[in-house]
C-alpha cells in the first residue's frame, strides 16, 4: 500500500502542476498571464488579463485537477472506504495537487494561489461543505465584487462549516479545514494588505470576453 501512496502522491503533484492559466494562455492567446495584472497564474488574473471566457476555462480546469487527483485514492489496494485512513489519504493526494498548483514544476514553480483548486479539493472531500463554502464566496462576491475578499471570507467560514456538519466527530476533517484556511490566508497576504489599504480592485464585468 505504501508504494501506491507514494506513487499517487507524486502523480497528484504532477496533475496539480498543470498550470492551466499559463498553458492555455500561451497556447490560445499567446500570452503569459504571469507577466500582466497581478502576475498570478490563476483564474482571477486570467479573467482580468484575457477575459471571462479564458477565466472560466482556467477556473474549471483548476477545480477539476485537484478533484481528479483525489480520485486516485480508489486505486490504492487494501484500503477501507470512508475510514479515517481513507479520508487522510484523500487529503494527502489533494494537498499534493494544491502544492503542485502553487509551485508547478512545469511552469518554473510560479503558480496560482490555489483557491479554485481548493474548491475541487473540498468537493472531493466533503461536497456539502464545499457547496456551503462556495455559497459564502458568492454572497461576499456579489456584495463586494472583490475575489480576494470573497476567497478569504469563504476560507474563514470553512472550519466552522465542517465543525457544524460533522459535529466535531472527525478530527481529520477538523484539522484539514484549519490547515486549508491557513493556506488560503497565507497565499493572500498581499491581498490582505491591499484590502486594509483600500487598494484591492473589484472585478469589472466589462472586460473583453
Amino acid at each position: 500500500m505504501l508504494t501506491y501512496i507514494i506513487i499517487f502522491s507524486i502523480l497528484s503533484y504532477l496533475i496539480g502542476s498543470f498550470s492551466s492559466a499559463v498553458w492555455f494562455g500561451r497556447w490560445f492567446w499567446n500570452t503569459d498571464v504571469r507577466e500582466f495584472g497581478s502576475k498570478n497564474a490563476g483564474a482571477t488574473n486570467t479573467f482580468r488579463v484575457l477575459g471571462a471566457k479564458a477565466g472560466l476555462i482556467v477556473f474549471v480546469f483548476d477545480v477539476l485537477k485537484s478533484f481528479a487527483a483525489i480520485q486516485l485514492v480508489r486505486l490504492v489496494p487494501e484500503l477501507q472506504q470512508n475510514s479515517e485512513l481513507y479520508i487522510q489519504i484523500k487529503i494527502l493526494f489533494g494537498a499534493c495537487a494544491i502544492i503542485g498548483h502553487i509551485f508547478p514544476v512545469f511552469s518554473q514553480f510560479r503558480g496560482g494561489k490555489g483557491v479554485a483548486s481548493m474548491l475541487g479539493f473540498i468537493i472531493a472531500i466533503h461536497p456539502l461543505a464545499a457547496g456551503i463554502t462556495f455559497g459564502v464566496f458568492l454572497i461576499v462576491f456579489l456584495i463586494s465584487r472583490i475575489v480576494s475578499l470573497s476567497s478569504i471570507s469563504a476560507a474563514l467560514a470553512f472550519p466552522f462549516i465542517i465543525y457544524f456538519l460533522e459535529k466535531g466527530n472527525s478530527l481529520t476533517l477538523t484539522i484539514f479545514s484549519i490547515i486549508a484556511t491557513c493556506l488560503i490566508i497565507l497565499t493572500h497576504l498581499k491581498n490582505i494588505k491591499r484590502l486594509l489599504k483600500g487598494e484591492e480592485k473589484p472585478i469589472s464585468f466589462s472586460k473583453k470576453s
